[in-house]
């Protein structure tokens, strides 16, 4: 069987409508012979006269008569569909968002984004989860909703991306640190015992290779998955720590950041999440939240 036309449905809604070819084509802004010609198909597919003249007018057949309020929900409930998005009612949505952070992220900016989501909108809860990995798969499978992040050879081609902030790696040791009483050189700082940031099987870092330039080596005393525990161990310890600057700004208490006397580059954090979420309202409100607080001074 052919795929029935389905604007024809407009049609017969128009005409079931007006009763008149005339008054048909002048809503639809089509030509009189247009709807005459839909009109004709329109009567082959249901097999049915549909409208019949009566004097000067048309009128409908019972077939049509029981049509009518059919033919009229249907029309009206297909243009629903493809309306665009009603204007979004923040006090009254209810809706939970899962967000996918490296550490210290929630630490540093989730205190205010939970403020602004519970005044703008007191029905949303958030959801954050641990970010792994740069692996895209989460927000392809819908299983995250935003993710925050360093753009890597493992994010999805399709994933939409918006910077957030630059950030940089700082080197950090406790307050009062022998390191701290006198200008901290490359020599100075590869003669100390070191805290490695790494989640996987990784021995080496940026800062080896930017040292190694200059004939250096450091000693890692301990490995951790994460910046939270460097920042504890440092506090606690005479080893050195290399971390990111804005993502530990929140629980630096108890340590001295300084400047790495090495040059590593700056590096650019963003905001990501799948094309199928681009005009949700929603999603597009959060996005907007997310992005004007990290990017305050």
């Amino acid at each position: 069987m052919s795929r029935p036309d389905l604007n024809l449905l407009v049609t017969l809604d128009v005409l079931l409508a007006e009763g008149s070819v005339a008054k048909a084509a002048r809503r639809l802004r089509l030509s009189p012979s247009a709807i005459s010609r839909a009109l004709a198909r329109l009567r082959e597919v249901t097999g049915d006269p549909l409208l019949v003249r009566a004097g000067r007018g048309l009128v409908p057949t019972p077939q049509a008569i029981e049509l009518r309020q059919r033919v009229g929900q249907i029309v009206q409930e297909a243009e629903a569909l493809l309306r665009p998005a009603e204007t979004l009612d923040l006090k009254t949505l209810a809706r939970t968002f899962t967000l996918r952070n490296r550490e210290g992220f929630v630490d540093t900016y989730g205190p205010a984004l939970l403020a602004r989501v519970a005044r703008e909108a007191p029905g949303v809860k958030l959801r954050f989860v641990p970010k792994p990995n740069k692996e895209s798969t989460p927000l392809r499978d819908g299983i995250v909703d935003l993710e925050t992040g360093v753009i890597g050879e493992e994010t999805g081609p399709e994933v939409r991306a918006q910077a957030l902030f630059r950030d940089r790696f700082i080197g950090i040791v406790r307050d009062g640190h022998p390191l701290l009483d006198e200008p901290i050189t490359p020599e100075r700082y590869a003669a100390g015992g070191h805290i490695l940031v790494s989640r996987g099987r990784r021995e080496r870092g940026p800062v080896d290779e930017a040292l190694a330039l200059k004939g250096l080596t450091r000693t890692i005393a301990v490995t951790v998955p994460s910046f939270t525990e460097a920042v504890t161990l440092a506090r606690n310890s005479d080893l050195i720590a290399q971390v990111s600057d804005r993502s530990t700004l929140s629980f630096r208490d108890g340590v001295t950041a300084f400047a790495l006397p090495v040059d590593l580059p700056d590096f650019t954090v963003s905001l990501l999440w799948h094309p199928r979420m681009d005009a949700d309202p929603a999603h597009r409100w959060l996005r907007t939240c997310l992005r004007e607080i990290c990017q305050r001074p």
